[in-house]
């Protein structure tokens, strides 16, 4: 998902008079859960962010304080109060072709040197990561250049891609493939009739030749050990560490590099850094990075 917080995304009711009041020791309280569980860096400059987002669940729930709804949420052992929690701290904004270079990229090189080194070793299983899918316009994006790129000879190779995100709604989104006019607008014409149906409502909808190749799952990036038996070819994770501090980021990154194979890239967002202590990695271009062989 791309896990960040949007000040345009604020509820709509915004009036000063009608905010919930946010103790010092509350903020903290749901700073540090919010940073241990889901890596987000809440800073004081989102403090009226996060009354804005979470004061609608305490009022539709009739909790007095948010030392009230801190407590419920460290005692929900069924998990739903965290999954309503994130789902409204997180935010989840992309769009078809976003960052439309690394798409080329990913067609023009990283896609043909992950086939001449899987036909080199006689082994066929090519390995995506869509990590922060999001609403799933990235994945999407994803499997239909794999398509278009091998073409015929797709069909031999076990191949598909795997999107996950912290986000129940986002994936909930991400799952029904439905987009509306703006979100495909970046899209060639071709490309959107090609693999995209109009529907009497308006929006379009991803056909099935492209939902099949798509394993959707929840999957918190704070996870200390990623469960993955084979390495990926290809990982993005874009826009999901801008609100991560240096050490989390450093952090996740290693975890990546464990589960890329060398040679293969991992793309994240132009806002992004990864700083220049790069061990296992090599720069290649803005926001992509080359796993070192050996």
């Amino acid at each position: 998902m791309e896990q960040t917080i949007n000040d345009a995304d604020m509820p709509e009711d915004r009036s000063p008079t009608s905010m919930m009041r946010l103790t010092d020791k509350e903020f903290e309280s749901i700073r540090k859960m919010v940073y241990d569980r889901f890596g987000i860096n809440l800073t004081p400059a989102k403090r009226s962010l996060v009354v804005g987002r979470l004061q609608k669940i305490l009022r539709s729930r009739s909790i007095p304080t948010f030392s009230a709804y801190y407590d419920m949420l460290q005692k929900d052992g069924s998990g739903k109060l965290l999954s309503e929690f994130v789902n409204r701290i997180s935010t989840n904004y992309t769009y078809f072709e976003r960052e439309k270079d690394h798409f080329e990229f990913f067609t023009k090189t990283a896609l043909p040197e992950a086939e001449k080194r899987h036909k080199a070793k006689k082994e066929l299983d090519l390995r995506v990561w869509c990590a922060g899918c999001s609403t799933g316009e990235e994945a999407y994006t994803l499997v239909i250049r794999m398509l278009d790129f091998f073409e015929g000879e797709y069909s031999r190779w076990n191949a598909g891609l795997l999107a996950t995100d912290i986000s129940a709604d986002a994936l909930s989104v991400a799952a029904k493939g439905l987009y509306s006019d703006e979100r495909v607008a970046q899209l060639p014409a071709a490309i959107r009739n090609k693999y995209f149906s109009r529907r009497p409502d308006g929006q379009w909808s991803v056909v099935d030749k492209v939902k099949k190749e798509i394993v959707f799952r929840r999957f918190n990036l704070m996870n200390t050990q990623f469960p993955f038996r084979k390495p990926f070819d290809v990982i993005f994770c874009r826009n999901v560490m801008i609100y991560f501090d240096s050490p989390t980021r450093k952090a996740l990154v290693s975890r990546f590099c464990d589960c890329l194979t060398p040679g293969g890239y991992l793309f994240i967002g132009h806002s992004e850094s990864l700083g220049r202590d790069l061990r296992r990695l090599e720069y290649v271009m803005p926001a992509v990075y080359r796993r070192k062989e050996g």
